[in-house]
């Protein structure tokens, strides 16, 4: 019997050469959302992440929603039109652990899930989830690199990027 070829997950590129074009991806990510998913955001201090999820989570409650940055707090919830939304930022977090000690488990259960830092998730990243790196490519420009695992691989070429990827 043999084995089907192994096939590298499916990635788009976004160019974000402000944060309007940030919040514009975001509100597109926002609408193929669903209570299970998970979204992975890597990157370097200062590289977006934040900002990608703020503008998201206005998406899906109010424009001018107070979204304050988790960087403390490790983890914030929101009610949102596309049911609860949990946005933890791991960063100061040592191992998959200490994740459990802030509700993952429920919040796995029945929400949406944007996490910065996945890395300190270890076992705990789940195989569907999509992927998100933010880089740099000037002082306040970015670029977003999209890649889809599991079940995201093909959703993410369903979703409409049209008039945000590169050419």
């Amino acid at each position: 019997m043999t084995q089907p070829p192994f096939t590298l997950p499916s990635r788009r590129t976004v160019p974000l050469p402000n944060e309007a074009a940030t919040a514009q991806l975001a509100r597109r990510l926002a609408s193929a959302l669903v209570p299970g998913d998970l979204v992975a955001l890597r990157g370097d201090l200062g590289a977006g992440k934040t900002a990608l999820s703020r503008a998201l989570i206005r998406a899906v409650t109010e424009e001018e929603a107070e979204v304050p940055s988790p960087t403390f707090t490790l983890v914030q919830t929101y009610e949102t039109d596309i049911g609860p939304v949990w946005h933890f930022d791991l960063y100061r977090l040592s191992g998959p652990d200490e994740v459990t000690e802030l509700g993952w488990d429920e919040a796995r259960a029945e929400s949406v899930l944007l996490v910065e830092w996945p890395d300190r998730l270890g076992p705990l990243l789940p195989d569907d989830h999509l992927e998100i790196k933010m880089t740099f490519t000037g002082p306040d420009s970015r670029q977003a690199d999209l890649i889809g695992h599991g079940t995201w691989d093909g959703r993410l070429g369903a979703l409409d990027l049209s008039g945000l990827e590169q050419p």
